[in-house]
């Protein structure tokens, strides 16, 4: 793992893993000790590093490998036949708009049904505000908050960190009376379309995992990059 000196460890504690049963994580948390220009995060996201509120975090975890970050050069993205199906659709009947990050009992109410509905809290309770923003808005780095209006009501959102050639998905819930619209596949596409505008280069997805259902559909978005072994490795 690339050294990274303008970070300092906070905690590095093996847990259960989140994202495949019966494995064991470790993902130390690390925090700045100086400010974090966006040059710097486009570093960190280089790296392999994804963040949590204030911290960052990249998997180091015991016999497994499972987990691959993975990129997108948006130049040279093509979305296939259904995700095209999916931008026009989403352009036809929702509306986008890019903001601040905030929260409210909206915003938290949609955060926690996407949560239960799609099997995600693991039994845990229900996020209140401070905990939302604890994970999702607080941060090192500049935050952006995409979100998706279907007829005045809003159905997804999405929080993106900002570099300065890079954009990072960091969360995404919608609502699950609206998958029909195909809210999650519009909001990529959404990112996309912006880190083009923009005239950045890259846009992180995160994690994917192969052996999880609700994060390998990343490798659906082609070309790719993944990070393995500590190198970026295209994917057509």
């Amino acid at each position: 793992m690339q050294q990274i000196d303008f970070l300092s460890l906070v905690s590095d504690e093996p847990n259960s893993c989140s994202y495949l049963p019966g494995k064991t994580a470790r993902m130390p948390l690390e925090v700045p000790t100086s400010e974090l220009t966006p040059q710097r995060f486009d570093q960190l996201l280089e790296a392999g590093y994804r963040r949590s509120g204030w911290f960052f975090y990249h998997t180091q975890c015991p016999n497994c490998s499972a987990c691959e970050p993975l990129r997108l050069e948006v130049a040279h993205f093509r979305p296939s036949r259904s995700q095209r199906r999916a931008q026009r659709f989403g352009d036809q009947h929702l509306r986008t708009e890019v903001s601040i990050p905030t929260v409210d009992s909206k915003r938290l109410q949609l955060f926690n049904r996407h949560r239960t509905e799609r099997e995600l809290s693991q039994g845990e309770a229900q996020v209140n505000e401070a905990e939302y923003r604890s994970f999702l808005i607080n941060s090192h780095a500049d935050v952006a908050e995409l979100s998706l209006w279907y007829e005045e009501r809003l159905i997804a959102v999405s929080i993106t960190d900002v570099g300065a050639e890079s954009l990072s998905a960091v969360y995404c819930y919608f609502d699950p009376d609206y998958t029909w619209l195909n809210p999650g596949t519009y909001a990529i596409l959404q990112q996309v379309d912006i880190a083009h505008r923009r005239g950045f280069r890259w846009l992180y997805l995160g994690m994917m995992v192969a052996g999880n259902s609700h994060l390998k559909y990343k490798a659906n978005y082609r070309p790719h990059e993944r990070r393995i072994a500590g190198q970026w490795l295209p994917f057509e």
